[in-house]
């Protein structure tokens, strides 16, 4: 961290009533450090730009609560956490260029340089099965090259992008809360693995013990499309949550994808309109969105291993990879389309599950992987 810049003085700096963490930055910036800009005549601080008298007076007079900020620091030493601040080298290199960057980042588990190549991905907390498919196939592909993937632990495509990445490559979560108060509390699990496998970070701008709460989203969302190269938003309606990450994307000037849904899906409305509206780009494949960041993203990308061999299926398995798509279908069809019968065509799946090339799901539901 750059030298006179002290985490305790910034936390007391972000506690003063109208001191955004914008302002804040600014005023480090100019002053140099926190322990010069908290003993700045008043007078000195209205010739900035954009500080106001009383904001001025705010930060001269206001109390330091010294049990306030100690207590942040147990909480964060509960959760084996760090607190990083803008200054930092590991503070996230695309997050400094937004408008409004966090002054503080609470973190669990470890930032690193390589999360400047990073995608976002989200979606609604309620997919179809095809959003399911989607998500965990784009996030599979883009972790096992290196790409770290970014999104925000809600329920749903979150969830799902989140535990594929963590499966094959590494992962950041972004919080509506603090780090110590997850959710949804199911996800706690999921954090904690984050972590153990030092496979990724679970990251928020929110002082310790402060509960998640909507309120909250649209700043979480900045910060995940602002770590970001480009956003993919997987299925969202109109009023989608989703669709608040897709506005901040753009108003980044970041890239922002779309996976097209059917027309009469209402989970799919927003994506699609974003398509219509030539405000995100179609993309089929994670080949599309490689194309599109490919300058961005060559440093990684050179350094990938050759890509595996695909299976060695032998007949009766081939027949079963024949019927086989993204879209999950029932043993029955799978028996009928194969003309195996169903024992057979069980023992088979089986043997494909094993090679990677087959997911089953509830209900005696299979699915190319």
């Amino acid at each position: 961290m750059q030298t006179g810049i002290h985490i305790r003085d910034l936390i007391h700096l972000r506690s003063i009533p109208k001191i955004s963490d914008r302002k804040i930055i600014h005023l480090i910036d100019h002053f140099g450090s926190t322990e010069a800009l908290l003993s700045a005549d008043p007078r000195s601080l209205v010739r900035i730009k954009g500080i106001k008298e009383s904001d001025a007076s705010f930060i001269r007079h206001a109390p330091v609560d010294q049990r306030a900020i100690e207590r942040q620091f147990s909480l964060v030493n509960k959760v084996n956490g760090n607190i990083v601040s803008y200054w930092d080298p590991d503070y996230p290199e695309h997050l400094k260029n937004i408008y409004d960057p966090p002054a503080l980042l609470f973190v669990r588990g470890k930032l690193q340089q390589n999360d400047k190549y990073s995608i976002a991905i989200v979606g609604t907390r309620h997919p179809t099965a095809y959003g399911k498919q989607i998500a965990e196939s784009f996030a599979r592909e883009l972790a096992r090259r290196g790409i770290a993937v970014i999104s925000g632990l809600a329920r749903g495509v979150d969830t799902i992008v989140h535990r594929t990445a963590l499966h094959h490559g590494r992962t950041v979560a972004v919080l509506g809360g603090s780090v110590d108060k997850i959710y949804p509390k199911e996800n706690e699990k999921l954090v904690e693995m984050i972590e153990s496998k030092h496979r990724g970070a679970v990251i928020s701008e929110l002082p310790m013990s402060t509960q998640s709460h909507p309120g909250f989203f649209p700043r979480r969302n900045r910060i995940i499309s602002g770590m970001s190269l480009g956003t993919l938003i997987v299925e969202s309606g109109e009023d989608g949550g989703a669709m608040i990450t897709a506005t901040t994307a753009l108003d980044q000037n970041r890239e922002l994808f779309c996976i097209p849904g059917p027309i009469n899906e209402k989970k799919s409305d927003g994506t699609n309109r974003l398509i219509r509206n030539g405000q995100a780009k179609l993309v089929q494949s994670v080949d599309d969105i490689i194309e599109e960041l490919s300058v961005a993203l060559r440093p990684i990308l050179s350094d990938l291993p050759p890509a595996a061999e695909p299976p060695q299926l032998n007949a009766f398995e081939q027949r079963i990879a024949d019927v086989l798509t993204e879209v999950p279908i029932h043993i029955d069809q799978i028996s009928e389309q194969s003309q195996l019968s169903s024992s057979d065509a069980l023992v088979n799946l089986l043997s494909l599950e094993f090679k990677g090339f087959v997911r089953q799901l509830a209900g005696k539901m299979f699915s190319k992987v």
